[in-house]
């Protein structure tokens, strides 16, 4: 419940939304008394201070979680992107890296720590990981564009690791692999992401990766923000 009121901070949602959040199709006949005893126990958990305030509301036709703009990180997580990849669209590239290393530091670990199947936290959760995607897409480009291409290699090897079907990673570590003077490195990642993704999806890499292994292969100059 405190996940799907999150999810939807600021906004109500309704008695029903709550039940398919929780229960699913095997919500108990007395759903809805169960969850009064929910919202009873999250207000009590969720008390401000020594007062009876609780950030939970009752509003028709549900609950709304009512926070201050300083009490939920996401809402600094997305400042932090944003101000960051302004910083990078600008040029100012190690502003863009202080700002967007600030943002990630604000992640713990995934968005939640129980496997979830309703509608609104599912979506929430796929929401966020995309905006972390985003987040290391854009950090890891302005540390290329610095120079600092040792910075990320291990790094990016670990995202490979945790995101295989994402070829934007194959493509940065190519890049930081290659400007670090390991191009035999470089194009065994090529032949790394070619085989996960012919494997998991029956598809050779992308247009931008194939472009970048025939320019390494040829040793062109290859510019640290090609995509």
């Amino acid at each position: 419940m405190l996940l799907t009121l999150l999810a939807r901070f600021d906004q109500v949602v309704s008695v029903g939304q709550l039940v398919d959040e929780i229960w699913g199709v095997s919500a108990p006949r007395r759903a809805n008394a169960a969850l009064h005893v929910h919202v009873s126990q999250l207000r009590k958990l969720l008390r401000r201070g020594k007062s009876t305030e609780s950030p939970i509301v009752t509003r028709s036709p549900g609950y709304v979680l009512d926070l201050g703009p300083d009490e939920l990180d996401l809402l600094d997580f997305q400042q932090l992107l944003r101000t960051g990849k302004a910083h990078q669209r600008a040029g100012e590239h190690e502003e863009a890296v202080d700002d967007l290393k600030a943002a990630l530091d604000l992640w713990r670990g995934p968005a939640h720590g129980a496997p979830v199947t309703g509608p609104i936290i599912s979506g929430f959760s796929a929401w966020l990981a995309e905006n972390r995607l985003e987040c290391i897409d854009a950090l890891v480009e302005s540390t290329l564009a610095l120079g600092n291409y040792s910075d990320v290699i291990g790094f990016l090897y670990t995202m490979i690791a945790e995101q295989p079907l994402h070829e934007m990673f194959y493509h940065q570590l190519m890049i930081a692999l290659h400007r670090s003077g390991r191009r035999a490195d470089a194009l065994r990642v090529y032949q790394t992401a070619r085989g996960v993704l012919r494997g998991e999806l029956g598809l050779e890499p992308c247009q931008s990766l194939r472009t970048l292994h025939a320019a390494i292969l040829v040793e062109s100059e290859v510019g640290p923000l090609v995509h």
